[in-house]
């Protein structure tokens, strides 16, 4: 009942209503185009850009006279664009990695940017500028001027996104091959860089200069972990920044009146990492269950295989389950022998001491480890002969038996019998099982 007045009080305040608003918009812009910049390598770049537009702030203001928005958006952007312009010409022109003329031209343009600010708080005017909010943001002084042109320039930018998704993808993915079909990529990559400086530019507001990249980068990375594809990365990631936006605008709100563009960061962040550790495919806890059920099946197969090679060694149909004592990597799997036993692929006779002590399989078993023995044994003779053997694929590549090729599997038998490496085929003796004991 708290939450729910809470929630309704915040509503209620009209000024809440602009600035969630512009949040929202500035979550949902960045969300889209941060995912180009993930997916184009160029994280920092969200960082650089921010920085770099501290100097064009602070030109405009001296310049004008003015703190208003449109002037700051046309400095800041000029700054920004001539930040992206010196990288392009530092990497092209120079033996300077791009990670190192990222970081030079980060630091030149913010000391630059620094040295103005505090130019401008020692003249006349300073006490009036404020300029300095700019640094970590300040949502709270939105008024609904501010949220129009930032609302805007968000529309704007999301249409030409739209109108230039199938260029902005084939830059991100192969712009070589786009080179090749005659695309001005590095015209499309300039206009990507200026979609981010226009992005940095009206979000400098609300998350400021030092935390304005984490809006562009953290939604896109966390999209990244629930799909493959880049129109679903897309969306998803701009559902993410928006509800980041609309989640730290309230708890900034109702918790003791914190700054909202820190608290929007920690709400991306809360997001990423919650897809890092639950996404369904990539996520940290589905690798770990698919590295669970990939190691007990790994374990039953090396455990089909060491009974069946056991029987066969000796001439047996069936093994002494002590002798699990003495194989190193088996002695820890001993317990998979019940459940084995409940699924009918084997049978444990009990010694004198009503202890299990050998080990015989069931028809299903020694169907099972002969398919078992025999994949392994295909594998072997493989990598034994792949330079003889045409096939495009490789026998690395090869988990199953069922991916194997079925054009190879007669050769792969033949190479097996001229080696004297084909596994036999078992026959159960009709002995009478203990009861209980499924055949």
């Amino acid at each position: 009942m708290a939450i729910f007045q809470l929630v309704r009080s915040f509503f209620d305040d009209p000024n809440a209503l602009w600035v969630i608003s512009g949040t929202t918009l500035l979550g949902l812009c960045s969300g889209v185009l941060g995912c180009f910049a993930f997916l184009r390598k160029r994280g920092l770049m969200g960082d650089v850009l921010a920085h770099s537009t501290l100097p064009g702030i602070c030109l405009a203001f001296m310049i004008t006279g003015s703190k208003h928005p449109f002037f700051f958006l046309i400095g800041a952007t000029l700054t920004g664009i001539a930040a992206s312009l010196c990288i392009g010409w530092i990497t092209r022109y120079s033996r300077i990695k791009e990670d190192t003329a990222l970081g030079l031209v980060l630091s030149v343009f913010f000391g630059v940017g620094i040295v103005l600010l505090t130019q401008i708080q020692h003249s006349d005017n300073g006490n009036q500028s404020g300029l300095d909010k700019f640094l970590f943001g300040q949502s709270a002084s939105m008024v609904a001027s501010d949220v129009q042109v930032m609302g805007t320039v968000a529309v704007i930018l999301l249409i030409l996104c739209f109108l230039f998704f199938k260029e902005l993808k084939l830059l991100c993915f192969d712009a070589n091959f786009g080179r090749s079909l005659g695309f001005p990529m590095r015209g499309l990559d300039f206009m990507l860089m200026l979609f981010l400086v226009v992005a940095v530019v009206i979000g400098l507001q609300a998350a400021g200069v030092v935390l304005m990249a984490a809006l562009l980068i953290t939604p896109a990375a966390a999209a990244r972990y629930w799909t493959e594809r880049l129109e679903h990365m897309v969306l998803i990631s701009a559902a993410m920044g928006a509800f980041s936006g609309i989640l730290g605008t309230w708890i900034s709100s109702v918790a003791y009146h914190l700054s909202t563009g820190p608290i929007i960061v920690i709400s991306a962040t809360s997001v990423f990492m919650l897809s890092m550790i639950f996404a369904p495919q990539r996520g940290l806890l589905a690798k770990w269950i698919r590295l669970m059920k990939i190691r007990k099946q790994v374990a039953r197969e090396n455990l089909f295989a060491w009974i069946y090679e056991s029987c066969e060694g000796e001439g047996n149909e069936s093994v002494s389950i002590h002798r699990l004592n003495h194989h190193p990597s088996l002695k820890k799997h001993k317990q998979m022998l019940h459940q084995l036993e409940k699924e009918g692929y084997l049978q444990l006779e009990t010694g004198e001491d009503g202890k299990p002590s050998v080990i015989r399989l069931t028809e299903k078993g020694w169907e099972t480890a002969y398919e078992t023995v025999l994949y392994k044994r295909m594998l072997e003779v493989w990598l034994m002969h792949e330079g003889d053997l045409e096939s495009d694929v490789h026998s690395e590549a090869i988990t199953s038996k069922e991916q194997i090729p079925d054009r190879l599997i007669p050769e792969l038998r033949q190479l097996l019998v001229r080696h004297g490496h084909e596994p036999k085929r078992y026959q159960v003796r009709s002995t009478p099982l203990k009861e209980g004991v499924p055949s």
